[in-house]
């Protein structure tokens, strides 16, 4: 079997993470030089030569490039990681489509705009490209036996699932994809937020808000409530999961194990063991990297892909448009833009 000929868009400096990037593309291409059987990496593209020739020295890669065009143009690739910032990513994803490749794995957020979130499935899907995002979480052992939990009826019937994390946009989409994983990619049916944006908070040239807090609900009649910034603290946990007759704690601010199941009847939360993982890894890159490779491999679908990143970026946009709308905004989203960015260019936040 010939191995499926792998390149990178935007190559980033792993040396200085931060909201002006993580260079999430070295660990990427860690997960690749796992799949050495599998894959071969032959091409890498960054717009900083320094940065582009130091990714191809660490890991082997032979040709480098300053014009992703021109990569997918002479490199006959099969499959593309792209990890540069969400403005870019549906132009990107668009060419490198069109460049006749097998699978694009592409970072979060999914992309600036819910209407370029669309655009993107739509092509792949038109192509039988195999799209996905990293939305790694879902294979960690925390959220993995979480869901174990809930299936196997620790807690009984799904309520509620609420979570708190530092903003709604970048980590938060992590967070709604793995909302939508513990409830079955039910879709969500409205959600009514509100936020608080008064210090500039741009993360990879993104607003992000400072605070946020909204309630949704999904299809199925399953609540949920998201808590952003200082807010975080209402849920206390990265994840609460409330069921009919006791509740899941994913990342509790309160101590102890990084996984807590409360039965019915127990006053104590009791931890479970998932080893040396936590709410960040290690390992969950490297797993996602083997899955979506398989993915393209078999011809099967991912977990990872954008049927199920539309699930989670869906109710992401639709926060930001009931501030805007001041409303509360049922699904589907008929606001194709970014309501946070047009509030700051409309000067509703002068940030």
């Amino acid at each position: 079997m010939a191995k499926l000929r792998v390149g990178f868009i935007g190559t980033g400096d792993e040396r200085s993470p931060g909201p002006l990037g993580y260079g999430m593309n070295h660990q990427h291409a860690k997960g690749y030089k796992e799949l050495s059987d599998k894959v071969e990496m032959v091409a890498c593209c960054d717009l900083i030569e320094e940065r582009v020739q130091r990714f191809a020295g660490l890991y082997g890669i032979p040709n480098t490039y300053t014009d992703y065009k021109a990569m997918l143009a002479a490199e006959n690739l099969d499959m593309v990681s792209i990890s540069t910032w969400p403005h870019s990513h549906c132009r990107i994803v668009l060419d490198t489509i069109a460049a006749g490749v097998k699978g694009i794995h592409c970072e979060k957020p999914m992309a600036f705009t819910w209407g370029e979130c669309k655009t993107m499935a739509a092509a792949a899907q038109r192509s039988g490209v195999k799209l996905t995002f990293n939305h790694q979480r879902r294979f960690g052992a925390p959220f993995r036996k979480a869901k174990e939990l809930l299936d196997s009826d620790d807690i009984g019937e799904l309520r509620q699932v609420q979570w708190g994390a530092g903003d709604n946009y970048d980590y938060g989409s992590h967070n709604w994809d793995m909302a939508s994983y513990f409830n079955d990619h039910n879709p969500v049916k409205w959600v009514m937020a509100q936020i608080h944006y008064t210090e500039k908070n741009l993360v990879f040239d993104v607003h992000n808000e400072n605070q946020a807090a909204a309630i949704f609900q999904y299809e199925n009649g399953v609540h949920g409530l998201m808590v952003t910034g200082p807010g975080k603290d209402l849920v206390a946990c990265h994840h609460r999961i409330i069921g009919s007759h006791g509740e899941i704690a994913i990342g509790p601010n309160w101590g102890g194990s990084v996984l807590q199941v409360r039965r019915a009847g127990q006053s104590q939360w009791q931890d479970i063991d998932c080893g040396s993982e936590h709410c960040h890894g290690p390992g969950y890159i490297e797993r996602a990297i083997a899955d979506v490779v398989d993915a393209v491999l078999s011809h099967r679908t991912s977990e990872l892909c954008a049927a199920n990143a539309l699930l989670a970026s869906e109710p992401m946009f639709a926060a930001w448009e009931s501030v805007r709308q001041r409303s509360r905004i049922d699904l589907p989203l008929t606001y194709d833009g970014n309501a946070l960015d047009q509030m700051v260019f409309d000067g509703v936040y002068p940030v």
